[in-house]
């Protein structure tokens, strides 16, 4: 699994980050970053999930290779 943030989208209400801080970073524009590369281990899975489905503005893609 991967992740990303498209910028563009995201308004900063940083509830990626209170889900998976362990993925996620506040930028110094106040805005989420991915945390490294984007790949996500496993045990991550379900924080992902929830930061995903919980960015009201729909910025966080979710690339999953177990299609």
């Amino acid at each position: 699994m991967k992740i990303r943030i498209e910028s563009a989208r995201c308004k900063g209400h940083q509830n990626c980050i209170r889900a998976a801080p362990e993925l996620f970073i506040v930028g110094e524009d106040g805005y989420a970053r991915v945390r490294g590369s984007g790949d996500v281990p496993p045990a991550l899975k379900e924080e992902v999930l929830l930061a995903w489905a919980n960015c009201p503005e729909f910025a966080i893609e979710v690339e999953d290779d177990e299609q």
